[in-house]
């Protein structure tokens, strides 16, 4: 989540010179699962990070949250800085949704009003100059790799979707049968909510491929996968993956999870997606296609500057 206001905030700093501050808060245990109306800001944790400004300091110019425990704190930002902050909520706030300047949500989630900007996903960190920069520690890796060289990024247990031993190793057979037959190899890393046992299935069956599967160990090779990939296939319960995936130009595969739920938004998501040319489901082969590489940060960020009066 923290990405997602990063991201916007740096988008933003691309276009007009800006200093970005970090803060990082968190609720005290007893007062966390309050309704955000009750909260107030001596509720926080003391390891929060202080959100008022210093006694002779002013309230930012823009202010950009993500996730239901800034929303309290966002609505007061708005408040107590008289007006002077303009208030940005990435994702849907389901609360108060009118209280923002801003609100920057994924079109998958159908939000709607006149302070609304539905963007395709959510917005992210991925840019060229950031994947040349990620990519720069790993190329002596990974570019003598057989192209075509694929991406592998995969999720785990969610409310919508699950990932068990037995799926896992299905989808490596399918992942080890296509990357074989293209003759190409393999950059696969697995995310905070993969199960143990789906993450070893899918490196037993995946390590005899050329490539690279990382284990959590030593620096992240992320942006370097998706820097270097020709292919990009991505388990379905992400919707940050996919967009920052297709914000590559790569094509992205959208591989198959267990449903647990209906997940509406999820396949909304995926036919955003398709119609924008740069997803399709995993069908087992690596065909490529292309597609303008999708810039929907940029976009937000282009808006907020434009209501700010700053454009």
């Amino acid at each position: 989540m923290e990405n997602q206001a990063l991201g916007l905030a740096e988008a933003v700093q691309r276009l007009f010179s800006s200093r970005i501050v970090v803060k990082r808060i968190r609720w005290r245990r007893a007062f966390d699962k309050l309704p955000s109306a009750l909260k107030a800001p001596w509720m926080l944790d003391p390891s929060s990070d202080a959100v008022e400004p210093a006694a002779g300091e002013a309230w930012p110019d823009v202010w950009i949250a993500t996730g239901r425990a800034t929303l309290p704190l966002s609505v007061q930002a708005r408040a107590r800085s008289g007006g002077r902050t303009f208030v940005v909520q990435t994702q849907d706030p389901r609360w108060r949704n009118d209280a923002y300047d801003l609100v920057v949500a994924p079109a998958h989630d159908r939000v709607t009003g006149d302070h609304v900007l539905s963007i395709t996903g959510s917005p992210h960190r991925v840019t060229a100059t950031r994947l040349a920069e990620g990519a720069a520690a790993f190329a002596d890796t990974l570019v003598p790799l057989p192209r075509p060289r694929v991406a592998a990024l995969i999720g785990g247990r969610s409310r919508a979707f699950d990932l068990t031993e037995p799926h896992a190793a299905a989808l490596a057979g399918r992942i080890a049968t296509a990357v074989e037959a293209a003759g190409g190899s393999l950059m696969l890393t697995f995310s905070r909510r993969t199960p143990d046992a789906a993450r070893a299935a899918m490196t037993a069956r995946l390590a005899h491929l050329p490539g690279l599967i990382w284990d959590g160990e030593g620096p992240n090779p992320y942006f370097a996968f998706l820097k270097f990939a020709d292919h990009i296939l991505v388990t379905e319960d992400s919707a940050n993956m996919a967009a920052e995936a297709a914000a590559t130009g790569a094509p992205v595969h959208i591989l198959p999870m267990i449903p647990l739920k209906p997940a509406d938004k999820f396949a909304r998501l995926h036919a955003d997606l398709r119609e924008r040319g740069a997803a399709r489901p995993f069908d087992g082969s690596l065909d490529a296609w292309t597609y303008a590489p999708l810039a929907e940060t940029d976009r937000a960020a282009r808006l907020l500057l434009e209501r700010l009066g700053k454009a």
